[in-house]
């Protein structure tokens, strides 16, 4: 799928979205449940705990951004960046 540029943002943002949830999803599709839940090593996530942390961060980024800000209630700022 090639990548239209628009002049909304929106629209833009939520294409992109949808192309990289689908390929997500495609290849999560091609392991068993089972593989979902497992790490590599103590130190690792699972693909599951991945997903997880990922849909927050985004529900988190997308909801009342435009009242709210970037910084949520209880963040820590980052330092180094």
């Amino acid at each position: 799928m090639a990548h239209q540029r628009t002049d909304s943002h929106l629209k833009d943002s939520i294409e992109l979205f949808r192309y990289y949830k689908n390929l997500a999803e495609r290849a999560m599709n091609q392991s068993s449940d089972a593989a979902l839940f497992q790490t590599l090593d103590v130190e690792s996530n699972s693909i599951a705990i991945v997903v997880k942390h990922m849909a927050g961060n985004m529900r988190s980024r997308w909801t009342d951004f435009l009242t709210t800000g970037r910084r949520k209630a209880g963040s820590q700022p980052r330092l180094g960046i």
